[in-house]
C-alpha cells in the first residue's frame, strides 16, 4: 500500500509540474523552469540535477537497485524528469545540453522497461518514442542499443528491430548469435504480427538468409587471420 501510495503522489506532483514547466517555457522562464524539475528530483528521489548529471547511466541504476531488484518505476520517474529536463534546454536552444539529457532519459526508460516497469504508470511507450524521434540523427551508445533492440522487438516493431540489430554490427558489437535467435522468433511469430511489425513473413525469411550469410562470411574471414 505504501509503495502504490508513494507512486500516486509522485504521478500527480509530476503531472503538476509538466504543466508549470510549459507555462514556464512559453514565458522564457527558463531558470523557473529548471528549478521545478530540481525541486521535484528533491522531493522524491533525493536528488538534484547537478548530481544527476554528474553520475554515469549505471550509478543511476544502481541507485535504484535494491537487494538485486531494480525499482524500476522510480527509474522511469527519473527519466521523465531528465526528458523534462532536455526539453527546457532545447526550447532555449541549446540542444548539446537537451541531446545529453535525452540520451540518458532514453537508456533509463530502456533499462526500466526491461526490469519491469509499468508501461502505462508515464505513457512509456510514447515517451520512448519522443525521445527516438530527438535522437534519431545521432548515434546511440552501444549500451543504449542493445537495451532497443530487446524494446523494439517486445513492442512489435520488427522492422525497427532489424534496423537495431544492423546497428549494432556496423559498431563492432558480436551479435551473430542475437541475430539468429531473433530470427528464429520471428519465424514462430504469427504473419498478422509481422505484418504490423512492418516485416513480412517473406522478408523474415530473406533476411534470415542474409544473416546468416554474413555472419557466416566474418566467422570465415576471422578463421583466416
Amino acid at each position: 500500500m505504501f509503495r502504490r501510495d508513494y507512486i500516486v503522489r509522485m504521478i500527480e506532483d509530476m503531472t503538476a509540474m509538466v504543466a508549470k514547466v510549459f507555462a514556464l517555457k512559453q514565458e522564457k522562464k527558463t531558470t523557473e523552469a529548471l528549478w521545478e524539475v530540481d525541486e521535484l528530483l528533491g522531493r522524491h528521489f533525493r536528488l538534484n540535477s547537478r548530481l544527476l548529471n554528474s553520475l554515469s547511466v549505471e550509478d543511476i541504476i544502481d541507485m535504484y537497485r535494491l537487494g538485486g531488484i531494480i525499482e524500476s518505476d522510480k527509474l522511469q520517474g527519473v527519466a521523465r524528469l531528465l526528458k523534462e529536463e532536455g526539453g527546457i534546454y532545447a526550447a532555449t536552444g541549446n540542444t548539446e545540453a537537451a541531446l545529453f539529457r535525452s540520451m540518458r532519459s532514453l537508456h533509463l526508460f530502456l533499462y526500466a522497461d526491461l526490469h519491469g516497469a509499468d508501461r502505462d504508470l508515464m505513457h512509456m511507450t510514447q515517451e520512448i518514442d519522443e525521445l527516438l524521434n530527438e535522437v534519431e540523427a545521432y548515434r546511440l551508445p552501444v549500451k543504449t542499443e542493445w537495451l532497443l533492440l530487446s524494446y523494439l522487438e517486445s513492442v512489435g516493431r520488427y522492422a525497427k528491430a532489424e534496423d537495431s540489430l544492423y546497428r549494432l554490427w556496423e559498431q563492432g558489437e558480436d551479435v551473430a548469435a542475437e541475430g539468429h535467435e531473433l530470427y528464429g522468433r520471428l519465424l514462430l511469430t504469427a504473419p498478422e504480427a509481422l505484418e504490423l511489425g512492418g516485416l513480412p513473413l517473406a522478408e523474415v525469411r530473406q533476411g534470415q538468409a542474409e544473416w546468416e550469410k554474413l555472419t557466416a562470411a566474418a566467422r570465415q574471414e576471422t578463421n583466416l587471420l
